[in-house]
């Protein structure tokens, strides 16, 4: 069977499947329907706003389904002649009912080595925990989360300079060279895939709200890796006097200069006290405010001296 031949129903909501769904097509793979999430209302004037993955698909003159919930509301389906499902980042739990349409099956690219870190939030939980590196999985989907056969992995460092935005970077162009080079074989057969070890699962929960208020009593690198894994969205957060200061990116120092949450300024910039140290903060954005640089909030809140963050 030839790629142009595979019928792909492809399923997705955001960037990062979108650049992965780009890069499918670009290759010449067929690509008959694209599934995601329906339109948001996104900015301060609440504009309705398509998903990522829809825009590309209408810009490729592909046929969109957006249901509410897919596992009540599948039925489009019926009418479709789908070789292979694909998913990345879809954003609901597909049901058995989807599963079994293809001919071949559904193939999930999902976000962590697996086992490790199965479920909602892999990349983000990643980088909180510290580590090294991360990559993408093949794998079969079944009805059971992020829990079927392992085909391919493409691996790749976790960088001391990178966050959640730099990281799905990374991620969509190791989901798309596992697309690319792997869909083939397995539709011919090739992949026979392996058993997960249910022995080495570990669990990525969901960033929930209250996950992104920072946690001032952690030692810098632990506060540093959770700023970093909320970077650049949805950005992790202090309270200053009772308003959100999100912080994007900080720089650890060795030496403490007051109580624990507090700020101080010196000619570096702002720096906020922890258990074990400082962080020089370099990328912030006080509620209401632009993104800014650490050393204009300094100029602009020096009077908030040893003022402490809550």
């Amino acid at each position: 069977m030839k790629k142009e031949q595979i019928k792909i129903l492809y399923m997705g909501t955001p960037e990062i499947s979108a650049r992965v769904l780009s890069s499918v097509l670009d290759a010449g793979f067929n690509v008959i329907g694209v599934v995601c999430n329906e339109d948001r209302p996104m900015g301060r004037k609440k504009v309705m706003t398509p998903p990522p993955t829809k825009v590309v698909a209408l810009q490729r003159g592909i046929p969109v389904y957006q249901p509410h919930r897919i596992k009540e509301d599948h039925a489009f389906l019926d009418a479709l002649d789908v070789d292979l499902i694909l998913t990345m980042a879809y954003g609901q739990i597909v049901p058995a009912a989807v599963l079994d349409k293809p001919k071949f099956g559904c193939l999930n690219l999902h976000g962590s080595i697996l086992p490790k870190y199965r479920g909602a939030a892999p990349m983000q939980r990643a980088i909180i925990d510290g580590q090294e590196k991360t990559g993408c999985t093949l794998m079969e989907m079944v009805d059971k989360m992020d829990a079927g056969r392992m085909f391919d992995v493409e691996e790749f460092p976790i960088e001391n300079g990178d966050n959640y935005t730099s990281v799905s970077e990374k991620m969509a162009e190791a989901a798309a060279k596992l697309a690319i080079k792997d869909i083939l074989p397995y539709i011919n057969g090739e992949l026979p895939g392996l058993e997960q070890d249910e022995d080495e699962v570990t669990f990525a929960n969901k960033i929930k709200p209250e996950d992104e208020h920072l946690n001032l009593s952690l030692p810098c690198e632990a506060f540093r890796n959770w700023v970093r894994g909320l970077a650049n969205t949805p950005g992790g957060y202090a309270l200053l006097d009772g308003k959100k200061l999100k912080v994007f990116e900080v720089e650890i120092e060795g030496v403490r200069f007051g109580e624990t949450g507090s700020l101080h300024f010196d000619k570096q910039g702002c720096h906020l006290t922890l258990s074990d140290g400082c962080l020089l903060l370099l990328r912030v954005q006080p509620e209401g405010k632009a993104v800014m640089d650490g050393k204009s909030f300094a100029n602009g809140y020096r009077h908030l001296e040893g003022k402490t963050l809550e």
